[in-house]
C-alpha cells in the first residue's frame, strides 16, 4: 500500500489521511481513543467504498497511528480539530462514521458544523467518556495522583501496555462535553451497540439516544457483540447503516 497523505491543520499539526474518490456525500471514519485508520472497520468501509463508487475519508488523529506528535500530548479538542481539518479534504456534505471516541468526535462535528452534515453512524459512540467514565470511575486516591503527577495508568483489554491517562485529557474534555446541553440532530442517525461491550456499556447509547433530539434517531442493539464490533455480521450492520443514511 502507498504512503499515506499528510495535511496540515490550522493548529500546525501533520496528520495522516487517506483518501477514495468517489461520489458524494463522503463517507468520513473516526477512529477510536488509541487507534488508527488501519483498523479493521476502517478497511472494511474502504473496501465498500471502493465498490460502491462512493467517496471516503479515513485518517488518523495526532498522536495516532501515521500522524505526528505525542499521544500523551493530545486531548479531544485537539482531535476534533484535527478532525475538522481532515473534512475540509472534503467539498460537499458528509456523512460521519465514528467508532468509540470516534463517535464522540462525529457529534462535536456535527455540532460546529451542522450545514455539511448529510447523515451520522456511531458505532459504539462513546460521548463524553473522559467525565462519566474515565474521571467518574477513579478511585480517590487515583484522583490525587491525577492531580499531583500529572497522569494516572490503567489496564487495557487490547494492549499488553496500559494506558495512561493525563490531567489535560480529563480537565480538557470538560469543555467538549455534548450530552449536558441540547443536542440536535437534524438529519438520520443509525446508533449500533452491542450488548457485550464492557468498554462502552449500552446505556451509554441508551442515554445519547434519550438526549438527542432529531427527526430519525435510531439504536440497534446487538446481542453478544463486544466493543470491537469487527466481526463479519457487524461489519455488514455497519455497510447496511451507513446506506441507510446515505438513502435517505
Amino acid at each position: 500500500m502507498p504512503d499515506p497523505s499528510f495535511l496540515v491543520t490550522p493548529e500546525h499539526r501533520r496528520i495522516a489521511y487517506r483518501l477514495t474518490d468517489g461520489e458524494g456525500p463522503a463517507v468520513v471514519f473516526c477512529g477510536g481513543f488509541k487507534s488508527d485508520m488501519e483498523g479493521t472497520k476502517a478497511l472494511h468501509l474502504q473496501r465498500w467504498a471502493e465498490q460502491t463508487g462512493r467517496a471516503f475519508l479515513r485518517f488518523d488523529y495526532s498522536g495516532h497511528g501515521s500522524s505526528e506528535g505525542a499521544f500523551l500530548e493530545g486531548a479531544i479538542g485537539d482531535w476534533f480539530e484535527d478532525a475538522r481539518a481532515a473534512c475540509g479534504l472534503l467539498a460537499g456534505p458528509l456523512v460521519l462514521v465514528g467508532s468509540s471516541m470516534g463517535g464522540w468526535i462525529s457529534l462535536l462535528l456535527a455540532r460546529a458544523m451542522p450545514e455539511r452534515i448529510a447523515g451520522l453512524v456511531g458505532i459504539a459512540a462513546a460521548p463524553d467518556f473522559t467525565e462519566d467514565s474515565m474521571w467518574a470511575g477513579f478511585s480517590e486516591a487515583q484522583r490525587a495522583a491525577l492531580q499531583r503527577d500529572g497522569q494516572v495508568t490503567l489496564p487495557s483489554d487490547y494492549s499488553d501496555e496500559p494506558y495512561i491517562i493525563t490531567r489535560r485529557l480529563i480537565e480538557e474534555g470538560r469543555g467538549r462535553l455534548v450530552l449536558r446541553d441540547p443536542l440536535d440532530l437534524p438529519f438520520p442517525v443509525r446508533l449500533l451497540q452491542g450488548t457485550a461491550d464492557t468498554d462502552v456499556p449500552p446505556s451509554v447509547a441508551l442515554r445519547l439516544l434519550d438526549h438527542a433530539t432529531g427527526p430519525d434517531i435510531r439504536l440497534t442493539l446487538v446481542k453478544g457483540a463486544d466493543h470491537r464490533f469487527s466481526t463479519p455480521e457487524c461489519l455488514t450492520m455497519i455497510e447496511d447503516a451507513v446506506g441507510q443514511v446515505l438513502g435517505r
